[in-house]
């Protein structure tokens, strides 16, 4: 199991990015949080299996739709083992 804490710049507030974040990471399974950062970032912390923990990294450097990411920062940590995933506002 891997923990990642994971910052993303660019165009990435007001985009439905957090919810975009929590939909694909309740897909693979994995938990953790997203939040928007006064800075104009989204803060996210994910944890779960490998292979899983790659496909979200994929899918939050891609963003949705209307998200443009200019950069990805991913700090891999140990996990915290939570339960769930939440946005938090």
């Amino acid at each position: 199991m891997k923990a990642a804490h994971i910052f993303v710049s660019g165009r990435v507030q007001g985009v439905f990015y957090r919810s975009f974040v929590k939909h694909e990471a309740t897909k693979l399974g994995l938990r953790g949080f997203v939040r928007n950062l006064r800075d104009g970032r989204i803060e996210v912390w994910v944890e779960g299996l490998d292979d899983r923990m790659f496909e979200m990294t994929k899918k939050i450097k891609a963003g949705p739709e209307d998200a443009t990411v200019s950069s990805v920062e991913i700090l891999w940590k140990h996990p915290k083992r939570m339960k769930g995933f939440e946005i938090i506002r």
